[in-house]
């Protein structure tokens, strides 16, 4: 199967998370990635600038309507959801927080799932809430593919722990064994 898109939820601890999982995806890499990171509003573009300069794919801020590309890494700015529509562009939304966030992890994933079905990736990172955790039990009903972070690698295990009890994951694994993972498998299935 060829995987379209991956989707990333995390929190606390999640920024560090990233940095180290990010640069090690080549420029090549197939597939375009969306994630959310819980952040607070003044946080204002700091990860996306930051982790843009250590990574080998582009690593932007969403903007509303942007057609989504390979190459890419799309991150959710602060105070907005970030969805998936179906012709697979990117909106941007100011709805009311889901799971005490905004932007919503859940939103993302359930967005996403119904815009690729089966052909998308779904990985829930570090983090102390249950946000994510419906968003990747619908993946795994769409026929998408399920990744959590291991709980005993991560900062804050909630976020993953909830993600293994809403649904089967597909992988479990540590950060620094997720890019390898993803190159493999955007290789084997394309």
């Amino acid at each position: 199967m060829l995987y379209e898109l991956i989707v990333i939820g995390v929190s606390s601890g999640g920024f560090q998370a990233l940095k180290e999982m990010l640069p090690l995806l080549p420029s090549n890499f197939p597939v375009p990635i969306a994630i959310v990171q819980h952040i607070s509003e003044q946080s204002g573009t700091y990860a996306s600038e930051h982790l843009d300069k250590i990574c080998q794919l582009t690593v932007k801020e969403a903007e509303d309507k942007e057609p989504i590309h390979e190459g890419y890494v799309y991150m959710a700015p602060a105070g907005y959801h970030m969805l998936i529509e179906p012709d697979k562009s990117i909106s941007l939304s100011v709805d009311e927080k889901v799971n005490f966030s905004c932007p919503s992890i859940d939103v993302l994933f359930e967005s996403a799932s119904e815009a690729y079905g089966a052909h998308i990736i779904g990985i829930v990172l570090t983090g102390s809430n249950h946000d994510g955790a419906l968003g990747i039990r619908k993946i795994k009903q769409g026929g998408g593919l399920t990744i959590a972070q291991n709980p005993a690698d991560a900062n804050s295990p909630t976020m993953p722990l909830a993600a293994m009890a809403a649904t089967e994951i597909d992988h479990t694994v540590t950060i620094s064994e997720l890019a390898p993972l993803l190159i493999r498998l955007t290789k084997e299935k394309s």
